[in-house]
């Protein structure tokens, strides 16, 4: 089991699990957990269900986070705060030169509705949590994935080239009338959210940040895949009343960008997750996307 991961993560696992003993745990734990199954070996991350007495997620780096723009310690604090307020499970323990993270299990209930109403109500609720100093800056965060792919995959970025201008003035229109910032969770798609108990939580913070509620509105939306209807019907949830032609226009704008950017993070991995199909559909919707934001 633990042997299907890569050595030096099977190493850092070890050494989370050796520090059982500086969990933060009520009570406290009174053995080393044991791995109980490898849930994910991802492109960024790899996650590893323990047990004593309880279950916990163990979360490894496998990425270098300072090239990915992840600010780990960003990620616990926010982590702590949305445990607190009982929007995601709790964290208890962090160790960033090994690169690891542990979290509570939480156990996932059979049925993962799409409810609009939940959706919104955790998105507001996530906007409520406490200011923090570090933000998103998004014309900043696409140059950086730019680069990085310019570098790494030129044949790739290629596939990119025709939307970017298109893009980038798209994102600067709707930057232009940003208001007010707010903690944003800046992933919340489907996976990352989970009924446990019949509760919705958030999980996987690592790109929680301060942002525009608009765009993490349209993050939803683009990565979802909601219909035009779906759409209103989330922001109508979100806002308490139906959105004006302005919020409408902004939150399709800032799908532009977020389906640009998933495109860039994707592409810019060593082995990309998306087939020639996958990818074919993704810039196809982006293209759609630009076109109807008038780009």
């Amino acid at each position: 089991m633990v042997a299907a991961l890569p050595r030096n993560i099977q190493l850092k696992l070890q050494q989370t699990l050796s520090q059982w003993r500086q969990w933060h745990c009520e009570p406290a734990l009174t053995a080393r957990p044991s791995v109980a199954a490898v849930l994910t070996t991802g492109l960024s991350n790899f996650s590893v269900l323990v047990e004593s007495g309880r279950r916990f997620i163990v979360r490894i780096d496998g990425v270098n986070t300072a090239v990915h723009n992840l600010n780990r310690q960003g990620e616990w604090r926010n982590l702590q705060a949305a445990h607190r307020a009982g929007l995601a499970p709790g964290p208890r323990y962090f160790n960033p030169e090994l690169g690891s993270l542990v979290c509570d299990y939480l156990e996932p209930d059979k049925q993962q509705p799409m409810v609009i109403s939940e959706v919104a109500a955790l998105l507001n609720a996530i906007h409520r949590l406490p200011a923090r100093h570090q933000r998103l800056d998004l014309p900043e965060r696409m140059l950086s994935y730019e680069k990085r792919l310019d570098h790494r995959a030129a044949p790739r970025a290629a596939l990119l080239t025709h939307y970017r201008d298109g893009v980038r003035t798209v994102l600067a229109t709707a930057e232009a009338d940003k208001r007010a910032t707010v903690l944003c969770h800046h992933d919340l798609l489907r996976a990352n959210r989970l009924y446990s108990g019949g509760r919705l939580y958030a999980i996987d913070w690592e790109y929680a940040a301060m942002g525009d509620p608009c765009y993490e509105l349209a993050a939803v939306a683009a990565g979802d895949s909601l219909s035009t209807r779906e759409t209103d019907e989330l922001l109508a949830a979100y806002l308490g009343r139906a959105a004006g032609e302005n919020e409408r226009r902004r939150v399709q704008q800032y799908g532009c960008a977020y389906r640009y950017l998933e495109l860039l993070w994707y592409l810019a991995q060593d082995h990309p997750a998306l087939d020639e199909g996958q990818l074919r559909h993704k810039v196809a919707a982006l293209g759609e996307s630009l076109r109807q934001a008038g780009a």
